[in-house]
């Protein structure tokens, strides 16, 4: 710390109680006396006048708190003081003494290296993709999205599309199903992205197939189970580890894949251009609910380094999109069928074209006073298609999803999740309202039977 201090050109005075060291200080040039830091005569001894910082660094607790104690009778409440604690609570009773940083070595050697360890993986996983990007130099890429994709799947894609760029290597941007929420069509339309749907492409036309917000073929996506990937970037919880697949980072505690991208593009010193910035941005702040919903520290550092670099007037119009006449159906559908039971609200909005209509209600729903978790559910022409959000720390919505409703149909995060199930046996229904009415039985009973909700209290 002397030598620190020195070297920014700060005066300081060293008390040690260890005459041999106060002389070794001195030999090396430093102004050093002699003296016990708990000694309450101490600083008569030393002009206080004209300190900034005072710095009570002994390994001994309660000689630093006698120090701090000292200190903040004699010495003017301006002056910054740093005291050293072993514990937890010895730091919390310095904190309350009034130091105004305290510190405990341990915890900050920790935190340095894991800072240090968390930067060389980074490294280190940027080099292996620009590897196996270099080994595919020339080629051609298809990077699929999962079916009807939202704000993040796109810009994620859009970045991995600029890493391939980098790499000469010419790529398009894949997705199957519906854009339909209107903000996902504005976000699509305001950015220019060029999206290219499953149907009218040939996947055997590309070399190399990349993968971003899905975690493997044939989950949400229409690519068959047994289909190799080159590469995948996913931020959802993975089931399969059997994925035949030649790179794979898939980061469950990041609150988005736009997050993972933006950073292998800092890791490869690829330059972020206006669009680019705002596309990732958005994706991150839309899959994160603004930083309130499964956020991790790498989601705020990489919207810092963002926003900056983005298109504010862009932001703003996609964060005031028009609402349109489905959403606002499925909406008052959602509110008149819901069916509460305790903090839980679930509604059946009946037949859907729109299925992006469901986790806006949902979000929407979950508003309502004393409701904790919402479950808003409708029928297509061959599925059913659910989505939930919940504030409950005690539940897990993803793996409800999953209990309920099958591994294969359902999953997602703590409070935000979804399923789709085919609708086999109910497409026997007599007529739409029959299909409705057991649909609507069969979600209710397998939705609170998974959250433990007993079947006399349904």
């Amino acid at each position: 710390m002397a030598k620190e201090l020195r070297e920014l050109d700060k005066d300081l005075i060293i008390v040690d109680k260890d005459a041999q060291k106060v002389e070794t200080l001195r030999d090396e040039a430093y102004e050093a006396i002699v003296g016990d830091v708990g000694d309450p005569g101490l600083l008569d001894r030393i002009n206080t006048k004209n300190l900034s910082g005072i710095l009570i660094l002994s390994s001994d607790t309660l000689a630093n708190k006698a120090a701090l104690d000292n200190v903040r009778k004699k010495v003017s409440r301006d002056v910054y003081c740093v005291a050293r604690a072993t514990d937890v609570i010895n730091m919390q009773e310095m904190e309350a003494m009034g130091a105004d940083l305290v510190i405990m070595p341990p915890r900050m050697v920790a935190k340095s290296l894991s800072r240090s360890l968390e930067r060389a993986e980074g490294l280190r996983r940027g080099n292996k993709m620009a590897q196996w990007f270099e080994n595919i130099r020339g080629k051609k890429m298809a990077i699929m999205v999962h079916n009807n994709p939202d704000p993040d799947a796109i810009a994620g894609a859009l970045g991995l599309k600029t890493i391939a760029n980098s790499h000469d290597i010419r790529s398009d941007i894949v997705y199957h199903g519906e854009i339909g929420h209107q903000e996902n069509k504005a976000f699509v339309n305001l950015l220019g992205i060029d999206l290219y749907r499953y149907e009218d492409i040939e996947m055997a036309a590309y070399d190399k197939i990349a993968m971003v917000d899905c975690s493997g073929p044939g989950a949400n996506n229409p690519l068959p189970t047994n289909t190799h990937i080159g590469i995948i970037i996913d931020h959802h919880p993975i089931t399969d580890s059997d994925i035949d697949a030649e790179f794979i980072d898939i980061r469950p505690n990041v609150g988005a894949s736009s997050t993972i991208v933006t950073k292998y593009l800092q890791e490869l010193n690829i330059d972020i251009d206006g669009k680019l910035a705002t596309a990732l941005l958005y994706g991150i702040r839309t899959d994160t609910l603004d930083f309130k919903r499964n956020t991790d520290s790498a989601d705020l550092s990489a919207a810092s380094y963002l926003y900056p670099l983005s298109d504010h007037d862009i932001l703003d119009q996609l964060e005031r999109p028009s609402m349109s006449i489905e959403t606002l159906d499925v909406l008052g559908e959602a509110i008149n069928n819901r069916q509460v039971i305790g903090s839980y609200l679930l509604s059946n909005v009946g037949s859907i074209r729109d299925r992006d209509t469901l986790p806006q209600a949902a979000d929407y729903l979950l508003n309502l006073e004393g409701i904790s978790t919402t479950i808003v559910f409708g029928v297509s022409e061959d599925k059913i298609f659910i989505s939930g959000r919940s504030n409950d720390i005690r539940i897990n919505l993803g793996d409800v999803m999953k209990r309920a409703f099958g591994e294969e149909a359902g999953g997602g995060h703590a409070n935000a999740a979804a399923a789709r199930i085919e609708l086999g046996v109910f497409s026997a229904a007599r007529d739409r309202q029959t299909l409705l009415r057991l649909v609507n039985e069969a979600v209710v009973k397998r939705f609170l039977t998974a959250v433990g909700v007993e079947e006399d209290d349904i």
